[in-house]
């Protein structure tokens, strides 16, 4: 086969067109819908993700994007406290489960792409095993708190990171 000036704008074209496809399936199946800035744009505009709850939540108030009430960080227990600390150094954590994928198998947080949220054991006293404390994340920057096992969850407002 020649390689004339037609066949080689029709490869390139089909090439960019074929690229142009998969960026925007990638970028539709990756984002859920949420809107997001594409090409530098520092997303001031964009849906919130709600990573930071407004100064005036308390404990209790519904968080409109998961339906789930508000739990303080401060009102979390000491242990929680802690695991949200090393959460946010990155490490080390007690156990080798930490950081691990959370399926929200439950249903009860948003709906999200497989790999989307990790759980994190938080230390109860007294305990032989990890016990029924956990705190989940989201990519977003998102925190859950469930103290029975995922049977229930609060979400997390963190007034600092």
């Amino acid at each position: 086969m020649k390689w004339n000036r037609t066949t080689v704008k029709a490869v390139v074209i089909t090439f960019v067109t074929l690229i142009a496809t998969l960026f925007f399936i990638k970028w539709t199946f990756d984002h859920d819908g949420e809107t997001i800035a594409i090409g530098g744009g520092d997303g001031s505009s964009t849906a919130s993700t709600g990573a930071t709850p407004g100064p005036d939540v308390e404990s209790g108030d519904i968080d409109p994007e998961s339906g789930l009430p508000w739990v303080l960080e401060d009102e979390l227990p000491v242990e929680g406290q802690a695991t949200l600390a090393l959460i946010d150094q990155g490490g080390p954590f007690p156990f080798d489960k930490d950081g691990s994928r959370f399926g929200n198998l439950e249903g009860l947080l948003p709906d999200h792409q497989p790999g989307y949220y990790h759980e994190y054991t938080v230390i109860t006293p007294g305990s032989t095993d990890r016990g029924a404390r956990r705190i989940v994340t989201g990519d977003a920057g998102e925190f859950y708190w469930t103290e029975d096992h995922y049977k229930s969850f609060e979400r997390i407002a963190r007034r600092r990171q």
